[in-house]
C-alpha cells in the first residue's frame, strides 16, 4: 500500500517542469491566500489575498499571469486543500479556464504541517524558547 502511494506521488512531481509556475491556495470562508512557488518550492513574489467571488477569481487570474510574465514560466499548476465546500466555487471557476486545478489531502497537509515544526526534546530542553507550546 505504501508503495503504490509513493509511486503516484513519485508521478504527479514528476509532472512539474522548470516552466511550472505552482500555486498553492489557503481557503476560507470569505478570502483566500494564494502563494506561488517555482519547481522548486521558492516562493516567487507576495502572497495575494483575494475573495470568494467572481472579481477575486478574475484578480488571481491576473496576478498568476503577472507572475508568469515576470518568471519566464508557461504553465500553472494550482492545489488548494478542499475545505469544507467552499473551494468549490473557486475550482469550477479555474477549472472553465481550463487551469490545472489539483486537490491537496486535508490529512496530508496536518501532517506535513506537524513534522514541520517538531523539534527534538533535547534541543526544546536547552533552548526552551525553541519549544513549539512555549
Amino acid at each position: 500500500m505504501n508503495f503504490k502511494a509513493q509511486a503516484k506521488q513519485n508521478q504527479l512531481l514528476e509532472r512539474i517542469s522548470t516552466q511550472h509556475l505552482v500555486v498553492g491556495i489557503d481557503i476560507a470562508k470569505q478570502s483566500h491566500v494564494a502563494r506561488a512557488v517555482n519547481f522548486r518550492g521558492i516562493t516567487l513574489g507576495t502572497p495575494l489575498h483575494f475573495s470568494n467571488n467572481d472579481a477575486g477569481f478574475s484578480q488571481l487570474l491576473q496576478w498568476m499571469k503577472d507572475m508568469q510574465e515576470t518568471h519566464q514560466l508557461n504553465d500553472t499548476i494550482i492545489g488548494m486543500e478542499p475545505t469544507g465546500h467552499y473551494w468549490l466555487s473557486l475550482a469550477a471557476w479555474l477549472k472553465d479556464r481550463s487551469l490545472e486545478v489539483m486537490l491537496v489531502n486535508p490529512h496530508l497537509v496536518k501532517r506535513t504541517r506537524k513534522t514541520a515544526i517538531i523539534l527534538p526534546p533535547k534541543a526544546t530542553s536547552r533552548m526552551p524558547w525553541l519549544s513549539p507550546t512555549w
